[in-house]
């Protein structure tokens, strides 16, 4: 991804540097049901912030602080930018329909944040908070994904996920993030599901969307960039996940949608470039 040059968002707090010790829940059961739960985030972080909020108080360890590596420097302002083709791209859409654009805040973390959601660690996977408006990333959760779930990493994975989380955002400055709640005030757990993955696909339809716009105006795009973000949402789609954690697929329990369905409204968002085309709510029913 061309990225170099461009402005870099002022919203970013860095905080990789400062740990309070790193949360160990990674590994075991509670460090899976975690990760498979919680991955992209999204409103669900919200649902496990007690589990989170024990494991971080039982974990947690003096803090410390570093200087950042050259690498992470690089890296930090990579993301920087990132969230600056965001926020731009995204108050032109909102411009465009007359709407108000408000930008949400990035932390970059390692090991344990405390959240307005509650604790989490890097075993959330990246994740936005709506209750304080802000996107949270471990840049380590990239290597896992490589590693664990067979994505093919790059610079634009990583672009693919920031996006993903910005969506959610959109989501709630327009109200669908409440809405899809309280339609599923009442329901049964499968309709919940459903409702979920609505909001989830949504997400990366969004993604797709800012990729369309970041391509036309700033023409950042390398050969293999659009298959890196397919790559990361293939390896995060919910039966992928349960066929390596669990070995077997439970449809009904679907929180995010299936690879091919986050393949899809990513790409239905880039190749489209129009924001109409993104009801997901209405195209799964």
């Amino acid at each position: 991804m061309k990225w170099k040059g461009r402005r870099q968002s002022d919203n970013v707090d860095d905080r990789r540097g400062i740990s309070g010790g790193k949360a160990v829940i990674g590994g075991g059961v509670i460090g899976i049901i975690i990760l498979l739960v919680n991955i992209f985030g999204g409103d669900n972080a919200k649902q496990l912030s007690p589990i989170l909020e024990q494991l971080s108080q039982q974990q947690s360890a003096p803090t410390e602080s570093r200087a950042l590596t050259p690498a992470e420097v690089t890296e930090g302002e990579f993301v920087k930018t990132l969230l600056a083709d965001n926020e731009d791209i995204w108050n032109q859409i909102f411009k465009e329909n007359n709407l108000t654009f408000e930008s949400p805040r990035l932390v970059l973390f390692s090991g344990q944040v405390q959240t307005a959601c509650g604790g989490a660690s890097s075993a959330s996977g990246p994740f936005y908070c709506p209750s304080d408006k802000i996107i949270y990333m471990d840049m380590n959760f990239f290597e896992e994904l490589r590693t664990k779930f067979g994505a093919k990493g790059g610079d634009f994975a990583v672009a693919y996920v920031l996006a993903h989380e910005f969506g959610h955002h959109i989501q709630t400055l327009l109200g669908t993030s409440s809405k899809m709640r309280e339609m599923q005030e009442g329901q049964s757990e499968k309709v919940k599901n459903r409702l979920s993955v609505a909001l989830e696909l949504q997400a990366d339809f969004y993604a797709g969307l800012w990729t369309h716009y970041n391509e036309k105006q700033n023409a950042m795009l390398e050969p293999g960039d659009i298959e890196e973000a397919l790559s990361a949402a293939n390896a995060v789609g919910d039966d992928a996940i349960q066929k390596k954690m669990q070995g077997q697929v439970v449809p009904d329990s679907f929180t995010h949608g299936t690879s091919e369905q986050r393949k899809y409204w990513f790409n239905r968002g880039f190749k489209s470039g129009d924001i109409k085309k993104g009801d997901t709510f209405a195209e799964l029913q």
